[in-house]
């Protein structure tokens, strides 16, 4: 492995994991958390996130063929799950993340750092690169997530609390116009044809 190799990993992984992106919904997901339980559900995330994506590296396309499992099936699921998400939080005002003591680990962890788009591009660079550029690509991009995160606490503080209820409703609708995205992909990876229409 070079360090050719490892930059050529790192950088498509880097865009699939789209950590400054999930930032917002993470805020919005963890609204009103002290930081401890922020930090834990931190923690949740990428001992969620890591095992599953290396694993996913090793084991996913042999399940995938042996259960007849596509990716653009997976694209569906998770977009399924994270609408459902993002419509308690909108209609009811409920937040997922008061219900549920696992957020770390979905939607955080799964599908929102490690979701199909990351799961789809090591298992392409793993061809290219190798297993072990692949893999320590893997670990820096999480572990830079965490460091975002990690910083939540500075912007929920400089939001303030209607700022950061405001930010919470639009993190949510972003969060569904993500899944509507996952959906669609799906759908038009499973049935090509309705791209063209």
């Amino acid at each position: 492995m070079t360090i050719n190799n490892f930059l050529l990993a790192f950088v498509p992984l880097f865009v699939a994991v789209d950590i400054i992106g999930t930032l917002p919904m993470f805020l919005g997901l963890t609204d009103g958390m002290p930081t401890d339980k922020r930090r834990h559900i931190i923690r949740q995330s990428i001992l969620t996130a890591l095992p599953v994506a290396v694993g996913f590296l090793y084991l996913g396309q042999f399940l995938f063929d042996r259960l007849g499992i596509t990716m653009y099936d997976f694209m569906v699921a998770g977009g399924v799950l994270l609408f459902i998400i993002a419509t308690i939080d909108l209609v009811s005002g409920i937040k997922y993340a008061r219900r549920i003591d696992t957020i770390g680990a979905v939607p955080l962890g799964i599908p929102l750092i490690v979701g199909p788009a990351v799961l789809t591009t090591e298992l392409m660079l793993v061809d290219i690169h190798g297993h072990t550029a692949t893999i320590l690509a893997l670990v820096a991009n999480i572990g830079l997530a965490a460091l975002v995160l990690l910083s939540a606490d500075f912007w929920a503080r400089h939001l303030g609390k209607a700022g950061s209820q405001a930010f919470s409703k639009v993190a949510s609708l972003i969060l569904a116009a993500i899944a509507v995205m996952m959906i669609r992909k799906g759908v038009y990876g499973m049935f090509p044809a309705l791209v063209g229409q």
